[in-house]
């Protein structure tokens, strides 16, 4: 029989594990591998995985007790250690912290993102990237440009007055052009290359001011300087169509008969083939026009009703060629010359374009490839005479012919009392006044 009962009130000293009144409890004697000691405060040591050999209790889970360490009681193990993790983890105060759901472990959440840093960044990557692509296609046009024309070579050039003024001419030049491209646009084979049309844009203060130089106009060649042979040819007082001077020694004599016949100082000289202006107005996809009146001609190919429209390359080349169709033939014709740069000009300095680098990088390797300037002209002269173009029609510009006053052997003469009044206004930079044909 069991006489554990009858035997509750016998010496405890003598007895194991029957009461509590020996001095040390009987957890601690019959667990002799784990001994009380004061709890002191414990440094963050670097976990360590025990050996294989070791034993391990089961009473401890995550670092600690499955139902909490007795209070002042000191186990003699790491709480913050995880066995087997391989971290070698800290608890974020003495070295890399760790996730866990331990009573022993350190939970170390994640910062919130610095979005004000993240804008910044951000802006400044954007700043960069535009920065590079302008400044890379800066320099790809600029590139492009054939600076063929040396303005160096004109002799007795009259004084600069205030403002720009560029002097543009559209040849029939057909460089570059297949046959079936002459044949489609209707140009012809013949050799060389002629001015077809020319006008001076003055751009200043006061708004732009387009005047046309109607290709018939009746001029004197000056004494000029070859611009081959560097000789100097004596003038004569000779007579002939203004487009006779480009054909004769080219763009250098052109501009040394309109600075001597005008006054007027040509500061850039800008001059686009048949084949480049019909690739422009293809690649910003057409150009819309309202055509007032229709009208038709066998030779430039124009066919067009009245209304608004849409012309493409081919219809745009037909539509400034044209001057047999007028009753005021080449008067008539820079008239539709002028309208049609202007819209030109208008269309294609859009966000459409600009920002589009699928329809801007065509429109400028279009143009560029096929516009001849002067030595000294920048890509920003070119940009301003561009948007000074784009003004005509924007409500601070005006448009005119040069002032004739009759004819001559079938050429224009010019109105030189008006034609002086009209370079004084120009060079002192003030509103035109004066009316053109």
């Amino acid at each position: 029989m069991n006489d554990w009962p009858d035997r509750r009130t016998g010496d405890r000293s003598e007895r194991y594990g029957r009461g509590s009144a020996s001095p040390q409890p009987e957890g601690a004697r019959s667990m002799p591998h784990i001994q009380r000691r004061p709890a002191q405060p414990r440094t963050p040591q670097r976990p360590q995985v025990p050996p294989q050999s070791q034993g391990y209790d089961d009473r401890y889970q995550d670092g600690g007790y499955a139902s909490g360490p007795e209070p002042g009681y000191d186990s003699g193990y790491n709480t913050g250690q995880v066995y087997g993790s391989g971290s070698g983890g800290s608890d974020g105060r003495g070295g890399g912290g760790r996730r866990g759901g331990g009573d022993g472990g350190y939970v170390q959440g994640r910062p919130a993102p610095d979005w004000r840093r993240r804008i910044k960044l951000g802006a400044l990557i954007l700043v960069v990237t535009v920065l590079a692509v302008s400044i890379s296609t800066y320099f790809w046009a600029d590139s492009k440009l054939k600076r063929e024309v040396d303005l160096s070579k004109v002799i007795e050039r009259p004084e600069s007055g205030d403002g720009t003024n560029y002097l543009i001419v559209g040849s029939d030049s057909r460089e570059g052009m297949s046959a079936e491209e002459k044949k489609r646009l209707r140009t012809g084979s013949a050799e060389g290359k002629r001015t077809d049309s020319m006008m001076i844009l003055h751009d200043g203060s006061n708004g732009p001011t387009l005047i046309s130089l109607p290709r018939d106009s009746n001029v004197e060649i000056p004494t000029f300087k070859g611009s081959e042979s560097g000789k100097t040819f004596q003038g004569t007082g000779r007579q002939v169509k203004l487009n006779a001077a480009y054909a004769e020694d080219g763009p250098e004599l052109l501009v040394r008969t309109v600075e001597f016949n005008t006054g007027l100082r040509i500061d850039h000289y800008v001059e686009i083939g048949f084949g480049g202006f019909a690739k422009i107005v293809d690649a910003i996809g057409g150009v819309e026009l309202d055509i007032p009146k229709a009208f038709k001609d066998k030779k430039s190919g124009a066919d067009f009703q009245a209304g608004k429209q849409t012309l493409n390359g081919e219809q745009s080349l037909a539509f400034v060629r044209t001057r047999y169709a007028f009753p005021g033939s080449d008067l008539d014709r820079t008239k539709n010359q002028q309208k049609f740069l202007a819209a030109l000009a208008s269309q294609t300095a859009t966000p459409s374009t600009i920002l589009n680098p699928f329809k801007l990088y065509p429109t400028m390797g279009a143009g560029l490839d096929t516009l001849i300037v002067d030595k000294d002209m920048s890509l920003w002269a070119l940009g301003n005479m561009f948007f000074a173009m784009k003004g005509v029609t924007g409500g601070d510009g005006t448009s005119m012919n040069m002032p004739i006053s009759g004819s001559v052997g079938g050429n224009l003469v010019w109105d030189k009392a008006k034609v002086k009044q009209l370079v004084q206004q120009l060079n002192n930079d003030e509103k035109v006044t004066v009316k053109g044909n």
